[in-house]
């Protein structure tokens, strides 16, 4: 069994600063990518925030360039979303994601339970 847990969800003012963390457990050979996604509103559409690869390769979402920064320790099986410059339009509930390869050499995806990010004064 796979498990993702997030963790770092909070309220905090605009232009304020969090970090998001989630660490996979389990019988795991190999975490491919690991990426973050968020939904603004229940029934709005999930949102790709970042994604980074084994390799360490980043990619973000238009509106969260150069604002936030996604990381990865692969000994550890965390990934880190560190968010700077929140906007009021960044509050959603926010998910981690990992494409993991099991015991039988397939690859599977998993997702976290959510954690809210709420920015507001």
């Amino acid at each position: 069994q796979v498990q993702l847990v997030e963790s770092g969800g909070d309220l905090v003012q605009p232009g304020g600063s969090m970090t998001l963390s989630c660490a996979a457990s389990g019988t795991i050979v190999r975490i491919s990518r690991m990426a973050w996604y968020r939904r603004q509103t229940p029934g709005k559409q999930l949102e790709l925030v970042a994604t980074i690869t084994d390799g360490e390769i980043p990619e973000y979402a238009d509106s969260v360039k150069g604002r936030f920064a996604i990381s990865r320790d692969s000994a550890k099986m965390t990934v880190d979303l560190r968010m700077n410059s929140l906007k009021p339009e960044d509050t959603a509930v926010y998910y981690c994601n990992a494409r993991i390869q099991r015991g039988n050499l397939r690859e599977y995806e998993y997702w976290g339970r959510g954690t809210q990010v709420t920015v507001s004064s």
